[in-house]
């Protein structure tokens, strides 16, 4: 009876520190939100020239916020839309179009095949001059956005020109739907593979849909590609690890600061796909709900991991209501994959002299066990079972891109080449490579590289310490290689940019579909997965953790494999 005294004692005594603790809270919630509505009205009435108080509250706000997290943001009520279409919704009201603004013009670079401005003819390459009759020139992306965007079965006229002659089309907005999962099907060897880009509404029932079309065909093995997939709604990646796990699994747990925020989400179903071989490709941009889909799977022995370390985001959002129909998106929890790990990779909490995030430090970094003893850790993304040097893009390529000088050539072979090669197999010839780079004499596609910014410093440095003089020939002599080196650029890095053209020549024969198709023969990833598949053994090693892989990403010394 005593023992049971102290523990109601004891009890009590927490029940009134926490009880203490939230009236403190919220007194302090109460009296800062007082200084600043006086403060924002005095300043709002008193300052010497006019204000905008719209833009002097989303200025406090959106300071306020970035102390925080970047994930962290208010959004007003004449941004809902555009939130809802990145992180909810795939679906709007338009004409299915892409475009892109070179020296002050807006061109159409991309058209989606099957919608509205496909049906009608709109080709990449057409500058869009009016929309409805307003001109377009002078105005910004957002503003083009309004005007190409509207309710499905509105009008909408574009005046464009093409070939130096103006062309009217007269189109009516459908529902544009831009699926979750951009390809899937078989690739050579009778592998499933399925790209999933984003996971907003419905991406389990897209790759489900998929996986079970593939599954028709009793594929050797298959490959879910999450490159380049920054994430989306936690919910869509359960379901998706429960496609090829059993019912009633662990895949992830959010922990808050708020008890209620620590939720447990465990698979519902009987999964499709239990036994099939799996690969996962990850890259440093895959973040989020794909580090949730590749980090259970890897804490679970379902699936081999292959690519670069992932993004490292594990942090979970919520978005509440605010007056005036405005939202505010907070991070509410962390998440935890099966093995007990968190793999975000910046520390919030803790801030440089600059107000920047730092990396948890690798002795904060602990090992934690996946399902069959493999050793995987906390703190910096989703490190790969296999891991596969990153495509680097050289500097040319870059600067050619940034100032789209692939576009004119790009337009000018479409429209002299009725026909090329199937998609698996065309090539470009290194006669039109030439002509390409023909069609950039004249036109700048200079960059300044790493080396010439250390150059540069250099001197800097040099003259502030008074030794330019002893170094000026020296420095004047490397910059003059480095010129040199320039030059060559074109031939040096000719393989990449003919890729390149080969991927924006494809795009106007066989829309978004065919760049992925084209790209498969290059793809490094892809090339590691088949070999995978061809050697189960190997496979299956991995997956026990034999040898070398029995610890995944140590952060002192990092594993990889190579065919």
């Amino acid at each position: 009876m005593r023992k049971l005294k102290i523990i109601v004692l004891f009890f009590s005594i927490g029940l009134v520190s926490v009880t203490l603790a939230f009236k403190e809270d919220l007194f302090q919630v109460s009296k800062n939100l007082d200084i600043f509505a006086s403060l924002y009205k005095e300043v709002s009435i008193n300052y010497v020239d006019e204000t905008n108080p719209a833009g002097l509250m989303k200025s406090s706000i959106d300071a306020m916020l970035s102390n925080l997290d970047p994930y962290t943001e208010y959004i007003p009520e004449s941004e809902i839309e555009d939130y809802k279409l990145k992180y909810v919704s795939t679906q709007y009201g338009g004409i299915g179009i892409g475009t892109l603004f070179i020296d002050g013009k807006l061109f159409v670079n991309e058209v989606s095949a099957g919608n509205p401005a496909n049906k009608q003819d709109v080709r990449p390459g057409d500058e869009i001059v009016k929309v409805n009759d307003i001109v377009v020139q002078g105005k910004d992306r957002n503003q083009v956005s309004q005007l190409l965007r509207g309710p499905k079965g509105s009008a909408l006229s574009l005046v464009i020109l093409r070939d130096g002659a103006t062309v009217s089309k007269s189109i009516v907005r459908e529902e544009i739907k831009q699926p979750n999962v951009s390809y899937s099907g078989l690739i050579d060897g009778n592998i499933g593979y399925i790209k999933l880009d984003k996971f907003l509404e419905n991406s389990g029932a897209e790759v489900k849909q998929a996986l079970e079309t593939i599954n028709k065909d009793k594929p050797k093995g298959l490959i879910l590609d999450l490159r380049n997939n920054g994430g989306g709604i936690l919910q869509e990646a359960v379901k998706i690890v429960n496609l090829f796990v059993d019912k009633n699994i662990m895949v992830v747990v959010q922990k808050g600061r708020n008890p209620e925020k620590t939720v447990t989400y465990k698979t519902t179903n009987q999964p499709i796909a239990a036994q099939l071989p799996l690969v996962v490709l990850v890259n440093a941009s895959s973040a989020s709900a794909s580090e949730i889909v590749a980090g259970s799977l890897q804490d679970l022995d379902r699936a081999v991991v292959v690519g670069q370390r992932s993004f490292g985001k594990g942090l979970v959002q919520q978005t509440f209501n605010l007056p005036y129909n405005s939202l505010v998106k907070v991070t509410v929890a962390k998440y935890f994959t099966p093995s007990g790990r968190c793999i975000q990779a910046l520390d919030y909490a803790h801030k440089d002299e600059n107000g920047i995030a730092e990396k948890f430090s690798d002795t904060a970094k602990t090992a934690y066990g996946t399902k069959a003893g493999r050793k995987v850790y906390n703190g910096n993304g989703v490190y790969p079972d296999v891991f596969i040097e990153a495509t680097k893009v050289s500097p040319v390529v870059t600067s050619i891109m940034n100032k789209s000088l692939f576009f004119n050539y790009v337009n000018a072979y479409r429209r002299t080449h009725q026909q090329i090669a199937d998609v698996n197999k065309f090539q470009l010839k290194d006669a039109d490579y030439n002509q390409f780079v023909a069609s950039l004499n004249g036109k700048d596609y200079s960059y300044s590289s790493k080396t010439e910014k250390a150059l540069e410093d250099l001197r800097k440095e040099a003259e502030k310490e008074n030794k330019i003089t002893a170094i000026s020939q020296e420095l004047d002599n490397l910059k003059s290689k480095m010129l040199s080196s320039k030059k060559n650029d074109l031939i040096a890095h000719k393989e990449e940019l003919k890729r390149v053209l080969e991927t924006q020549i494809i795009s106007r024969y066989y829309y978004e579909r065919g760049k992925v198709e084209q790209s498969f023969q290059y793809d490094k990833e892809i090339a590691q997965a088949k070999s995978l598949f061809s050697n189960q053994n190997q496979m299956l090693a991995i997956l026990r953790g034999d040898g070398d892989f029995k610890t995944i990403g140590n952060p002192i010394k990092s594993n990889s494999f190579n065919n």
